[in-house]
């Protein structure tokens, strides 16, 4: 059934392309402005600086330090607060890279880092910031309010899946680094941008996909908005702030694209975790929840 699944969505994109090839390419080149501008610039330095610290160990004795305050109100073990970190600031994917890349190193249990990928994969304040509050609903007086939509959600249901747990990694597994050297700074080099390659080819095809939903025989802009929006954030978001609909509907949707993160995100989260064999339907239900409570929560915002 998959593989059937597989070859209809296939057979789509080709007879799309070769039907409508302006907006194919249009939404080709869409995508690949996204990426070149706003992703190339500010998640490569941090993919190749990431790579490094981890494996030359540098973060290791300053999480240590942090962990023995944050260990009695969150369930997390030293290893898990650069991830969660990273994740909540530098945006989406790399909070799930970064779990990925500390799992196998061995530095994090398989365990902590099927859970914490879930929930330290969220879109940047930045893009939140810019792009969706000044950019497409003009309304920056939001920002701090659409901080906290987004983010306590899914720390909260962190806390109350992990309650009884208790995340640690074995002294061993911290010696575990290399020297800092150019070896380490090519290897983190080439691992950059083999991520943001990967992550580019990830943006195109799923810019065609969302400009394919346009053409689907439906009458309501709500619904139409609703589908481009989960396939897809960026086109989600700019194609809602076309409609011209009213605040108190633009905001809530475009919210619970962001806590989603679209078909795109979680595409691209699965080819970051590949390696780890993390199961991506617990990342899909803390999903699921955290779109859910965001929405809710921007309803009742611009309601009250």
């Amino acid at each position: 059934m998959k593989k059937i699944f597989t070859i209809i969505i296939l057979t789509f994109f080709l007879f799309y392309i070769l039907g409508f090839p302006e907006e194919s390419v249009r939404a080709a080149s869409l995508g690949l402005n996204l990426w070149y501008e706003k992703m190339l610039p500010t998640l490569l330095p941090f993919s190749i600086l990431s790579h490094i610290l981890i494996h030359s160990g540098i973060l290791d004795r300053f999480a240590q330090i942090i962990h023995r305050f944050l260990k009695h109100v969150f369930p997390i073990s030293s290893a898990g607060i650069y991830p969660l970190t990273a994740g909540l600031l530098f945006g989406f994917p790399m909070g799930s890279k970064i779990t990925s890349e500390l799992v196998l190193s061995g530095k994090m249990s398989r365990e902590e880092g099927q859970r914490l990928f879930c929930i330290c994969n969220n879109i940047s304040p930045v893009f939140i910031g810019s792009f969706i509050l000044n950019e497409s609903l003009r309304r920056p007086e939001f920002r701090f309010a659409s901080y906290l939509i987004l983010y306590v959600p899914p720390l909260v249901l962190y806390m109350f899946w992990n309650r009884h747990k208790q995340f640690h990694v074995p002294p061993e597994n911290l010696k575990k680094t290399a020297s800092m050297n150019f070896q380490l700074i090519d290897a983190g080099i080439m691992n950059g941008f083999e991520t943001l390659a990967k992550l580019g080819g990830y943006i195109i095809l799923f810019a065609i996909l969302a400009q394919m939903t346009t053409l689907l025989p439906i009458s309501s802009p709500i619904v139409k908005c609703i589908l481009i929006g989960f396939t897809e954030i960026t086109n989600g978001i700019a194609y809602t702030a076309r409609q011209n609909l009213e605040f108190r509907l633009a905001y809530p949707f475009m919210m619970a694209y962001t806590a989603f993160g679209g078909l795109s995100g979680f595409a691209q989260t699965a080819s970051m975790v590949k390696d780890t064999g993390f199961s991506m339907l617990p990342y899909l239900k803390i999903k699921l929840l955290g779109t859910a409570l965001s929405f809710g929560l921007a309803l009742l915002l611009v309601q009250f």
